[in-house]
């Protein structure tokens, strides 16, 4: 934390914000031991771990500070908890979006032709 208020000055790099990306977790980390973890770099504001099959060993930890964030990410990234190395990324709000599947977006494609009375090929559909 001192490093990090020392380098408050320089700028920086824009993919830094106080959220980060936490992967790799053991399933069993519990919050409190979650908090002892990322609480060393300074105040954390919220933990969220995943807690169904597709996001189990993944959190989101948001410190009150951006340096706070930072100094977390240059000294978590590869630490060893219960025999996992972690990998702690910045959140990027475009990556972690939610992602549609190939159904999903077929599915979507196929009520927007009849919204807008087009076919396949983009012409119009002729009324009955």
């Amino acid at each position: 934390m001192a490093t990090a208020r020392l380098n408050r000055n320089n700028r920086l790099p824009p993919e830094v914000t106080r959220i980060l990306y936490v992967r790799n977790l053991p399933f069993n980390i519990s919050s409190e031991e979650m908090y002892e973890i990322f609480g060393r770099f300074g105040a954390v504001r919220q933990i969220r771990q995943g807690s169904n099959k597709e996001t189990r060993g993944t959190a989101y930890v948001v410190y009150e500070d951006i340096y706070d964030a930072k100094t977390a990410v240059e000294h978590l990234s590869g630490f060893n908890v219960a025999n996992r190395y972690l990998i702690v990324l910045y959140y990027n709000h475009q990556k972690h979006s939610k992602k549609l599947s190939t159904k999903d977006k077929e599915e979507e494609l196929l009520k927007m032709q009849e919204k807008y009375g087009v076919d396949a090929e983009q012409h119009p559909q002729k009324r009955k």
